[in-house]
């Protein structure tokens, strides 16, 4: 059980009616009472007489168990007062013997009428049977009270977890966006050094995503066109800088019209084949595929060469540990992630369910 039970009970003050509305407790004492008056009336073929007793009986049900609930459970038993609690319960056991017993002798006549047989006051067989069915009462309503509680702090447990990751997967997206505008911004600045004739253009691709990114990208899914609409206009933007030493490819397999995604998932990689590939590299070639396999997964695989000196030398950056964030918070454990460098060429590939 994940949820303590310490984190269950609390203060009367604090909890009456807090998890469970009152009008379930009533519902439940009606409930309760009836089915005992049926069953007693039955038993004994007199149900005035049962109606009479469970009245006497669940009045003092009602106030010992509310008792015991909401105020020495909280303030004994869970602060490890257990000599106390026990001590309590005990001297409860005996005051309900006294007052159950004293309101069936004045109803009655008789101390126990429905034992069949003459009983002493204080008979200590009687007291036996009239403790062991107050403590089943307050057993049984305590564990359903428990029960409710620890369902009810369950799916709060779920609900906030469920909103930290939520918060977290925003958070982390949020970290994509200025980590991906840093770059281009210093792409703009080299063209504008060089007083470059492709400023416009580049500028004119660059509104185009900032456009994506502020006004489209709003929800936990993107449409996958649109996202390598995007991408093909980050490649353009890195075309009209680095013109003639880069060359890219992409492939698309199967249909992916309506395939959702998380959106900015491959800027990112698509992204870091520019910039470890270029550095200390005259040219480098960028492969790209998207393969959407039986309408349920979808295969991304990128690789770009590059030069193993200049990569010793790279800072790491927040931009892969991000993505695997991402991914783990997203699908868990179901989604395949890998990379891999040979022969001066690095490759990755990453799987994800898209139904």
């Amino acid at each position: 059980m994940s949820v303590s039970i310490v984190k269950i009970f609390s203060p009367l003050k604090e909890r009456v009616g807090s998890t469970i509305p009152i009008k379930y407790h009533i519902i439940f004492w009606i409930s309760y009472f009836t089915f005992n008056v049926v069953r007693w009336g039955s038993f004994f073929n007199d149900f005035q007489y049962s109606l009479k007793t469970n009245l006497i009986e669940f009045t003092i049900h009602i106030i010992v168990i509310y008792f015991n609930i909401y105020y020495l459970i909280p303030n004994l038993f869970l602060q490890k007062k257990y000599l106390k609690y026990i001590s309590s319960i005990f001297l409860i056991l005996i005051l309900v013997y006294i007052v159950r017993t004293a309101f069936i002798y004045v109803l009655t006549g008789v101390v126990s009428p429905e034992l069949g047989r003459p009983v002493s006051f204080l008979d200590l067989n009687h007291f036996i049977v009239v403790a062991l069915g107050q403590l089943y009462v307050m057993t049984f309503v305590t564990a359903i009270k428990v029960l409710v509680d620890w369902s009810i702090e369950k799916k709060r447990n779920e609900d906030l977890s469920q909103l930290q990751l939520s918060t977290e997967l925003k958070f982390l997206r949020t970290q994509v966006q200025p980590h991906f505008f840093f770059n281009t911004l210093n792409n703009l600045y080299a063209l504008a050094l060089k007083k470059s004739d492709s400023m416009p253009r580049l500028l004119l691709k660059l509104s185009d995503m900032m456009e994506y990114v502020l006004y489209e990208v709003q929800d936990s899914k993107a449409n996958l066109l649109q996202e390598i609409n995007h991408i093909n206009n980050y490649i353009d933007i890195e075309n009209l800088r680095f013109k003639n030493r880069v060359e890219t490819e992409m492939h698309i397999t199967g249909d992916i019209e309506d395939v959702k995604v998380p959106p900015l998932l491959f800027i990112t990689f698509v992204e870091n084949c520019f910039k470890h590939g270029l550095r200390n590299n005259d040219k480098i070639k960028i492969e790209i595929n998207f393969e959407v396999v039986n309408g349920k997964f979808l295969e991304f695989s990128i690789s770009n060469n590059y030069n193993p000196e200049a990569m010793n030398e790279e800072k790491k950056g927040i931009g892969i540990s991000n993505s695997l964030r991402r991914l783990k918070i997203l699908f868990s454990k179901n989604f395949v992630l890998r990379t891999n460098t040979d022969n001066g060429i690095y490759s990755l590939f990453l799987r994800i369910p898209v139904a």
